[in-house]
């Protein structure tokens, strides 16, 4: 592997800018979670909180449309 693929696997970025705003992800996590009833300490409730789709690809919501 490249160092390139190993920093981002790593979760390591070259730049310290935030590419989302938290509070308004997190709004969207908990609307989502009041909308399909998940429950704290379920899989799909960790899911959905801890999930890093932009480093495994995974989609914490798969019920929305």
């Amino acid at each position: 592997m490249d160092l390139k693929t190993l920093k981002t696997l790593a979760g390591i970025h070259t730049s310290n800018t935030v590419s989302e705003n938290p509070s308004i992800t997190g709004t969207e996590k908990a609307q989502y979670q009041r909308k399909y009833n998940v429950k704290p300490g379920t899989d799909e409730w960790f899911k959905l909180w801890f999930a890093r789709p932009k480093m495994t690809g995974e989609n914490p919501t798969p019920k929305k449309k």
